[in-house]
Formats: C-alpha cells, sequence, structure tokens
C-alpha cells in the first residue's frame, strides 16, 4: 500500500478558525494578481457584500495574498499558468445556530464533543462559521483542530477531533479503516421490523443532494439493526406533537458498519420508516422549511475503538 503524503502547512495560517483559500491560475496567456483574485471573490457564490475591490486591495496591502513559498504578491505581479495563490476568502453572513457544542472528553490529543443538529463539521458552501470545526477552533485558540471523521449537518452527537496537527492522521485513518465502532439513535413511526443486517448498494451524484439505492448492484453500504423499542408515552406524545405525526413512535438503534452519505437515512427510508425531522428523505423539502425546533431525530450515541497512539480502549457516549 502506498504511503500517505506527509501534511504540508500552507504558506498562511489559519485565522478565526478558517484556513487560506488556494487558488491556482488556469491555462491561458496569465494574468494579473489583483484580477485573478477579484475574480475569485466577485464570482463567490456565498460572499459577505462587504468583500468589495476595496477589501481585495487590503488583502495585497497587508500581505495576505501569497504564493506556495509565502512570498507576498503585488497587485500587478503577473501570474502564469499552473501558480498557486493563497488568500483569506470572507465568509458571507449565516443565520447563527442556536444550540451549544458541549464538551464529552478532552486529553493531549483529542477532543470529543456532542455536535449539535443544524451545524456542519467542517465548512463547506453556504454554511462556513456556523460550522462545528471554525466554532471550537475560534473558542479554544487551537487552529490545528480538525475532526477525524464527519457528521452531517442535520445529524447530532458524538464527534471526534484531534488537536495536533502531528496526530491527525493517525485517527482519520482509524475511522477510514472502519476501525471505529459506532452506534446511533434514530427516532421514527414504529414499524414492525426485526433487527437484522441491512445492505445495499448507495450512490450520490455530486451536486445531488440525495442519495439512492442501485437495486441488484453489489452492497457497498452496511448497517446492523440492533433493536426497536417504542417510545415511553410522555416522549412519544410531545414528539407526535412538536413533528405533527399520528404514528406511534420507536426509537432504532443502528450499527454502521460503513459510512455512505446519508446512509443511515436511506436505509431507514427504505427498511422501516423515515427519520422524524429528515428534510430530504422520502420527500426533498425546500431550505426555508428548516427549522429549529424541529430537528432530525439521528444522533451518534456511541464511539468505540483502540487508540492508534496507546492502544488503550476508548468508549464514549452520550444519551
Amino acid at each position: 500500500m502506498a504511503r500517505k503524503k506527509a501534511f504540508q502547512p500552507g504558506p498562511l495560517p489559519p485565522r478565526e478558525g478558517l484556513g487560506a483559500t488556494r487558488a491556482r491560475v488556469p491555462e491561458g496567456p496569465g494574468i494579473r494578481a489583483d484580477d485573478f483574485v477579484w475574480h475569485l471573490v466577485s464570482t463567490q457564490r456565498h460572499r459577505h457584500p462587504e468583500d468589495d475591490i476595496a477589501a481585495v486591495a487590503a488583502r495585497f496591502a497587508e500581505g495576505c495574498v501569497v504564493t506556495r513559498d509565502g512570498s507576498a504578491l503585488s497587485p500587478d505581479a503577473w501570474l502564469v499558468p499552473g501558480t498557486d495563490v493563497y488568500f483569506y476568502r470572507r465568509p458571507a453572513p449565516e443565520v447563527p445556530v442556536p444550540f451549544e457544542i458541549r464538551p464529552v472528553f478532552e486529553d493531549g490529543d483529542i477532543l470529543v464533543v456532542d455536535k449539535p443538529p443544524f451545524l456542519a463539521t467542517m465548512p463547506r458552501a453556504s454554511h462556513i462559521t456556523e460550522t462545528a470545526t471554525v466554532r471550537l477552533r475560534r473558542a479554544t485558540g487551537n487552529e490545528e483542530l480538525t475532526p477525524a471523521h464527519r457528521l452531517d449537518r442535520a445529524t447530532s452527537g458524538l464527534l471526534l477531533l484531534t488537536k495536533r496537527r502531528e496526530i491527525r492522521g493517525a485517527y482519520q485513518e482509524l475511522f477510514a479503516r472502519r476501525e471505529v465502532r459506532k452506534e446511533y439513535q434514530a427516532i421514527a413511526p414504529l414499524i414492525d421490523v426485526p433487527p437484522a443486517p441491512w445492505r445495499h448498494h448507495l450512490t450520490k451524484a455530486p451536486g445531488e443532494p440525495a442519495a439512492q439505492v442501485v437495486p441488484g448492484a453489489e452492497p457497498n453500504a452496511f448497517t446492523t439493526l440492533a433493536a426497536v423499542s417504542r417510545l415511553a408515552p410522555f416522549e412519544e406524545l410531545e414528539l407526535q406533537q412538536r413533528y405533527d405525526v399520528p404514528a406511534p413512535l420507536a426509537r432504532y438503534t443502528l450499527r454502521p458498519e460503513t459510512g455512505r452519505t446519508h446512509q443511515l437515512r436511506v436505509q431507514m427510508m427504505v427498511e422501516a420508516a423515515p427519520i422524524l425531522g429528515d428534510l430530504i428523505y422520502p420527500v426533498l423539502r425546500p431550505a426555508e422549511d428548516e427549522d429549529f425546533s424541529r430537528p432530525m431525530q439521528l444522533r451518534c450515541t456511541r464511539l468505540e475503538f483502540t487508540d492508534p497512539l496507546s492502544g488503550a480502549a476508548r468508549s464514549f457516549a452520550v444519551g
């Protein structure tokens, strides 16, 4: 197996929880540095309204537009194709997520937290500052804090982050090799379905919001339904009223072996019932329907693994 390349930090350090953007000059005759950066900023899909041509000029004046070796560029520098340029983007304002990240465990190597719903794990698309990574970097002052895995924005529960760059790969590879035992709790309408392994072939096209099941294809998504239990009457009634669902409700204990995008959400829809609060399955609903009082009821409640550094057994759980 080929060894992974060692992580090489960029020439600009993270700032306020966000890493610098790298952009490569495309093929063609070349371009002035200020024209190149202004093109990138002005065509940014989610752009801060005050990120104008003057703000681009200020980046150059502050020495915050650099090449791979850290050399500051002047606005009139001529960039040839293939040149890598680094600079800081200015995120657009975002709706604040009204939930806190709760710490679960911390030592010198890792931080385990209880991520709330509606908070993305890492910056992506329109969710930049309202993410677990950026919030925690700003709260701790540790710009090297990095998730070892990912939870969907709509999913809550346990998230493990590494605190130092040099150990990041050891924990990320642990998750990539599927050596972490995970358990999730989903709440959905009660269906008479026995505990059993679920196996499907899932695909998700780039840019498409929903994943699809491919009937008859070789399975690539594996989950065990470990248990199904009806909710206590008081909890059931509260959720029925909040989500406008008259059906009896149950808690499904799920143990995924793979980590396909939306795996548990799709498998719950196919094998049992759609998860309460899911805005994608079974029917895609507009983003405007998002309601902080009605989060998706899918939660990562347990992580267990052998620590890649110490060899000790690790187990973390939340209710």
